[in-house]
């Protein structure tokens, strides 16, 4: 099978310039969103900083979250992550299919199982020491409720990557109300 779009998700796909377009614009929404116009606390951010930023070159990171953030606000395009996406709602036509590969998402199809092909283009990302995230629960909104049951893709990607990953569980709460800022310029 045919990965969709493989092409742009390539960092040499036209230069990385849709991709730096792309990143640094939900990047800008996202610091907007959580820090200029609400107030947002975060906890222990330093490790995910330091994670990011300073891990050993070529060890692979998983951070694995409950869905209801925008995400880590990033401008650096060989920092920013790889994140699991939901193909019957990101890649519903060739416009949302681009923008979103460029973005660096991979399709993932619901309830195709662990062993998808695009499984397997995440697990190439972990190989390259790529930081991959997932959101295990499946779910695109989470109600501000206990975490649901989970789906077995993170713990897939964990045992099945050639290397050994460093995973980093993040739990955001109160994105709902989007009312709670600190630490913002630490996203930069």
């Amino acid at each position: 099978m045919a990965r969709r779009m493989e092409w742009a998700a390539t960092a040499e796909h036209l230069g990385g310039v849709p991709r730096k377009l792309v990143i640094g614009a939900v990047g800008a929404f996202a610091k907007t969103v959580s820090c200029l116009m609400n107030r947002t606390t975060v906890h222990n951010a330093d490790t995910l900083f330091r994670l990011v930023r300073s891990r050993t070159p070529g060890v692979p990171l998983i951070t694995v979250s409950n869905h209801m953030s925008t995400g880590f606000p990033i401008f650096n395009t060989k920092l920013a992550r790889w994140v699991l996406t939901a193909e019957d709602v990101c890649f519903k036509n060739a416009v949302y299919s681009y923008i979103f590969r460029v973005g660096k998402c991979i399709p993932i199809t619901r309830g195709g199982g662990i062993y998808q092909e695009y499984m397997n283009e995440a697990l190439e990302r972990l190989n390259d020491g790529e930081w991959v995230h997932t959101f295990p629960e499946g779910k695109v909104y989470q109600e501000d409720a206990p975490i649901r049951r989970l789906k077995w893709g993170t713990a897939s990607l964990i045992v099945r990557a050639p290397k050994t990953p460093i995973v980093l569980p993040i739990v955001h709460h109160g994105f709902q109300e989007v009312t709670n800022s600190e630490h913002c310029a630490d996203y930069l």
